[in-house]
């Protein structure tokens, strides 16, 4: 009787460890069925930022300064004391003309300067004799007056000989040929020995001013009134970009806009400068630019890739604190590359998704996953 009874304990409890078993796994079941029945997506969080508004468009980039030189005299190129493509700064020596014709032109002038001033000297000593003559009845008046007017002649050479002087010192000096600006030169285009002309076309070399350096780049006349509204705070900042359109190749500032549209492509010419302290920038190159015209404070931003466009308008997927999708039409105030600035609609701190839209519809029950891996085959081309 006592073992009939112990084989029934038993039974009983094994009996209920086989139905709480039954029954767990079955809520097990259910649990992994739901899992399996949300779609797989990645989300983020819209945030709170202050937003840069850019306009942009395309530019050439240009040399601040753009000199070739010349020779001011005519003569034989004796020397060239530059290298090409060689940094130069203001009065540093480029190249000679021969100066012996110019130097004896100088003292020629400067022979016949103490010429006049020696017969200056006496027909003055002459002119004082004649008006103390004249003073005292003792000569004629004529004499005298004639004399004064010689003497004024003489005045008059001297002065013309000095004229002279400063021309031929001034063609010496112009036989040295200095560099009118800091900058880098071109390939020459005359070698030493070479007669060179005042005339001649091509000058010597072509000195470009590379730092700072301009770029010029043109924006559609609807957007001058931005810019105007910008210009109006200061010099409103500039970015020439790099390949990828997002780096900065180089920072520098708004110096002018054109003061009038082109009729022909209904854009304006906007000047800017950079620093180029790397040489980021080259003469002739393009390159792409944007200017800051204004900054969005306190803006809710999402990753661009959240907005989507259907056919009542923009809208996103937020996702709910019991992990469904729920659709919510938006109002975008910015659009970018990479992030969008949402206007109405969206509050900070949402979840709204970014990828997975293949099967994706309101009120569907998702599942978040990390960027890079938890949305797989046609729902990660989404």
């Amino acid at each position: 009787m006592r073992r009939l009874l112990i084989f029934g304990l038993i039974a009983i409890v094994a009996g209920a460890t086989v139905v709480m078993a039954l029954a767990q796994q079955s809520r097990h079941g259910r649990s992994r069925g739901a899992e399996e029945g949300a779609l797989p997506v990645v989300a983020a969080a819209a945030h709170i930022a202050d937003v840069p508004i850019y306009l942009e468009g395309v530019g050439t980039v240009q040399a601040f300064n753009t000199v070739t030189v010349h020779s001011q005299v005519d003569g034989q190129l004796v020397k060239v004391a530059f290298r090409e493509g060689q940094d130069v700064r203001k009065g540093d020596l480029l190249a000679q003309i021969d100066p012996a014709t110019y130097q004896a032109q100088l003292e020629q002038a400067l022979a016949k300067k103490a010429l006049d001033e020696t017969q200056l000297a006496n027909a003055r000593v002459d002119l004082e004799r004649y008006v103390y003559l004249v003073e005292r009845d003792s000569g004629p008046k004529q004499q005298a007056d004639t004399q004064r007017a010689l003497v004024a002649q003489l005045e008059a050479q001297i002065k013309q000989d000095q004229a002279a002087i400063d021309m031929t010192r001034a063609q010496l000096g112009f036989t040295t040929i200095v560099s009118p600006l800091d900058g880098r030169t071109g390939i020459r285009q005359v070698d030493q020995g070479n007669i060179v002309h005042s005339a001649d076309t091509n000058g010597i070399v072509v000195i470009t001013q590379l730092r700072p350096i301009s770029v010029i780049f043109t924006l559609p006349q609807q957007t001058l009134a931005r810019v105007n509204r910008a210009t109006s705070h200061g010099a409103p900042a500039v970015e020439a970009l790099a390949d990828d359109h997002h780096s900065a190749r180089d920072r520098g500032t708004l110096t002018v806009v054109d003061n009038q549209v082109d009729q022909t492509t209904g854009t304006i010419r906007i000047k800017a400068t950079f620093p180029n302290a790397n040489l980021q920038l080259w003469p002739g190159q393009f390159v792409n630019v944007r200017l800051l015209v204004d900054k969005l404070h306190d803006a809710v931003v999402v990753p661009a890739a959240a907005v989507q466009q259907g056919p009542n308008g923009t809208f996103v997927y937020v996702v709910s604190a019991d992990s469904k999708a729920a659709l919510r039409n938006v109002t975008v105030a910015q659009q970018g590359d990479s992030e969008t600035v949402i206007g109405d609609g969206l509050e900070s701190g949402e979840q709204v998704v970014t990828t997975g839209f293949a099967r994706l519809s309101d009120g569907k029950a998702v599942r978040v996953g990390k960027p890079g891996g938890a949305v797989r085959g046609e729902d990660a081309a989404q």
